[in-house]
Parts: C-alpha cells; structure tokens; sequence
C-alpha cells in the first residue's frame, strides 16, 4: 500500500471501530478480549494511544515498566482504561481519525495492523461481527508474516499460510489454510484463530500457540 492508502485505510478504520464500540453495552466494555490479560475498554484505550504518545510520554512509561516492553503497553493501556469513560474513549479513537501521528519509532502500517488485530480481539469474545476488508487486510498479513516484534517469523517457521478468501499465500511447508482475517490472527499469535483453519499444518500451529 502506498502512504496516501495506509492513512486513508486507517481513517476509516477508526471510524468503523467508532460505530462498531457505540453499540456495545457496559458488560461488553468489560469483556475479556482476545488479548491476555486486557479487557474490551483496555484494548481501546491502547488504540487510543498512538496519536498522544510523545518521546517523553514513552519514556517516563519505559522507566515506570523498568524497561519492560509488554509492561509498558499493559500499564499505559490500563491507566487510560481507568481515567476515561467508554464514552470519551471512544471520542478518542474518532478524533485520532484526523491525525497522522503515530507513536514514535513505529511504521506506517503498524496503526493499520493494530486496528486490524485488535478490532478481532474485542469483536470475536462478544461474537459480534465486525468486518474486514480484504483489500485492506491482505497487506497488513503482508506485513503481520514477517514482523519480528510480533514474533510471527519465528510462530510461522516451517509453514504455509494459504488463504481461502483472495489469492494469497506465504511460507513453504504444511498448510494453515483460511480466511484472511482469520490467518491474520494466527500470525499475530492469537489462538482464538485456529478454529476457523484446516490444513496438515494446523495442529504444529496449535502446540506453537498453545505454548505461548
């Protein structure tokens, strides 16, 4: 995707996110999601983030965590969880729409991939439907695949991912074969995404997912 597509792509998808949280009630805000340890309003407080993090923002936090990566994400995620209603977290999301920033370090699509990924974390739990389209979600598994950060490099090694909704595969081995929203929780570790996969390499991704 070109730049132009990437912040086009995440614009909408924030707004669809918007609309899509405006109808959930408050025992769905405090659903578990597909995220470990992270409920539904901390998984949007975290994607409420991106636009507001400054170098020292992330630097107090990193000194806060002790250094600890996943430390920091959880604790900022959850402190925003707990000084905002799910109301101005969702006024969050849509005013990060206009905005072009992004946290310091990341990449352009790593906004679109966070909106992606954990647009299914908070959906799937509630088994809510919350689309995704392919001509968006085909470039971020494109991505997803060969992210070290999210481990899938290593997750994937010795596999075949082949979707079953759009010409697209990755990886040499036996076959995970699905949709691509679907591949696209796998990639980034999430186990929730093997029920709706088949193929012979189906059940070594399950004991790799499993273990994580």
């Amino acid at each position: 995707m070109k730049p132009d597509e990437i912040a086009a792509a995440v614009k909408t998808e924030r707004h669809d996110l918007c609309d899509f949280l405006e109808d959930l009630d408050d025992a769905e805000w405090a659903m578990p999601s597909l995220c470990p340890a992270w409920n539904v309003r901390e998984v949007v407080a975290h994607l409420t983030i991106p636009t507001r993090a400054s170098v020292g923002f992330l630097a107090a936090a990193a000194i806060k965590a002790r250094g600890n990566f996943n430390r920091m994400v959880a604790n900022t995620a959850r402190d925003r969880a707990a000084r905002f209603t799910a109301a101005e977290l969702v006024q969050q999301l849509r005013e990060s729409a206009q905005s072009s920033r992004r946290i310091p370090g990341s990449g352009p699509m790593d906004p679109l991939m966070d909106l992606l990924v954990h647009g299914q974390d908070i959906a799937r739990p509630l088994d809510r439907r919350h689309p995704v389209r392919l001509d968006v979600a085909v470039p971020v598994l494109a991505y997803v695949v060969t992210n070290r950060l999210l481990g899938a490099p290593e997750r994937l090694d010795g596999l075949k991912l082949v979707a079953t909704d759009v010409r697209w595969s990755f990886g040499e081995g036996p076959q995970v074969r699905g949709r691509v929203k679907d591949l696209l929780l796998v990639a980034s570790g999430r186990p929730a995404g093997l029920e709706h996969v088949t193929g012979s390499g189906v059940e070594r991704l399950t004991g790799i997912l499993g273990s994580t």
